[in-house]
């Protein structure tokens, strides 16, 4: 039988922030929604719109490396070419409505441009280390000023950056343990965290808001990244809220500034313990990704034979540190209406699996085969822009409506 999707709420204990992987963020009780674990398949059968980057299309067409993709509420999607340097503005029906941006030193041209962001009235943010600023595009792609970063000026690194939903600001965080970005707030005393922060955008410097410190996973001495980390996964939400997974459990966390962490949501799939044998079977992976075509393990070591990378990098996989368990989650993203699409682990342990959709107030909608790609970037109406590849390696947008259940 199916399951219905139905969920089933249960009084959480007082859950401390930061206590343990599996914990909330945020304070006070959560509810916690337990999810049911029977898959309810869905069809990944979209209707397409339109594509835009193929080799032999239109001039305005051909993108050099898509760093970011966006909506804004008139269904206009943005494609930010870092290559070039600019920034293409296209229509619902697929047609060329502007471009704008260009590289250059001087005032709202692009030195080294790493994100971009698109409002809902058509206001593009570009984040550009170089100009250690947000660079501010009206909706008609007439820049309009810069929004200083502050904070260390050391720190060279922009994070994954979202619009607000309904908002003027722009959400920010880092996905990796232990990163530092431009525009981190100053860590304070207690254990580190991985904060996700709200910038906003209305002075001559940004001013920092702190929605959540989420769970960071302890690092030794050395600060190295381990194998199989959970990473920290967000997506905006209407009202000024946010969902993320911090932990290596199947846990999705809604929370706001004010309210903390609201409500947990939970399926009952658990993190599996990492083996040696795991950790074997994933530097074998890794070596023959490099073209190492023999791989020989002795007491007294290993022996790698066949084409790929130089000694330096075989070392540095033999001697990675592996988390403790493979985490569930692999990718979250939210949708235009505030439906949370979650990438849960496959058979493998580096593989991803299925594709789980749910609502932020805790209902189970449904789940694609691991075939389905998520979305790069989701609009209103339904629209969803994934970035696809064609017969000569060459990046194109591909533009299709999602069903209103799943967006």
């Amino acid at each position: 039988m199916l399951a219905r999707g139905r969920p089933t709420r249960i009084a959480a204990t007082l859950l401390t922030a930061l206590a343990a992987p599996a914990t909330a963020s945020g304070g006070l009780a959560q509810e916690v929604i337990e999810l049911p674990g029977e898959d309810r398949w869905l069809e990944a059968d979209f209707e397409e719109v339109y594509r835009v980057g193929a080799a032999d299309g239109e001039q305005w067409e051909e993108f050099g490396r898509i760093r970011g993709l966006g909506f804004d509420g008139a269904g206009n999607l943005y494609v930010f070419d870092s290559l070039a340097g600019r920034i293409v503005v296209v229509g619902p029906d697929g047609s060329l409505v502007r471009e704008f941006g260009r590289l250059g030193e001087g005032p709202g041209e692009f030195q080294f441009a790493l994100a971009m962001a698109v409002l809902a009235d058509g206001q593009v943010v570009v984040a550009d280390a170089r100009h250690r600023a947000y660079l501010i595009f009206d909706e008609h792609g007439e820049y309009e000023r810069h929004v200083r970063f502050g904070g260390d000026a050391s720190v060279a690194r922009v994070p994954w950056m979202w619009p607000e939903r309904g908002g003027e600001s722009v959400v920010v965080g880092t996905r990796l343990a232990g990163a530092s970005y431009i525009g981190a707030p100053e860590r304070g005393p207690g254990p580190p965290t991985r904060p996700i922060v709200r910038l906003g955008l209305a002075g001559e410097e940004v001013a920092r808001d702190t929605i959540m410190e989420a769970w960071m996973p302890p690092r030794g001495e050395e600060n190295e990244r381990r194998a199989f980390e959970p990473e920290l996964w967000v997506g905006t939400l209407p009202g000024a809220r946010v969902a993320f997974s911090d932990s290596s459990a199947y846990e999705i966390k809604i929370a706001g500034r004010e309210s903390g962490v609201s409500h947990i949501l939970r399926r009952p799939f658990v993190p599996e313990p990492v083996t040696e044998r795991m950790e074997r079977a994933d530097r074998d992976r890794r070596l023959s990704e490099m073209g190492r075509s023999s791989i020989t393990r002795t007491p007294g070591g290993v022996t790698v034979t066949g084409g790929g990378s130089g000694d330096r990098w075989v070392e540095m996989i033999e001697s990675q540190e592996f988390f403790e368990e493979v985490p569930v989650v692999r990718g979250l993203r939210t949708t235009w209406n505030g439906r949370i699409w979650v990438r849960r682990r496959g058979d493998q342990p580096h593989e991803g699996g299925p594709l789980d959709v749910l609502e932020a107030d805790g209902r189970y909608v449904g789940s694609y085969p691991r075939e389905a790609t998520i979305p790069a970037a989701f609009g209103p109406a339904g629209l969803a822009a994934f970035i696809e590849r064609d017969e000569l390696d060459i990046e194109i947008v591909v533009v299709k409506r999602l069903p209103p259940t799943v967006n």
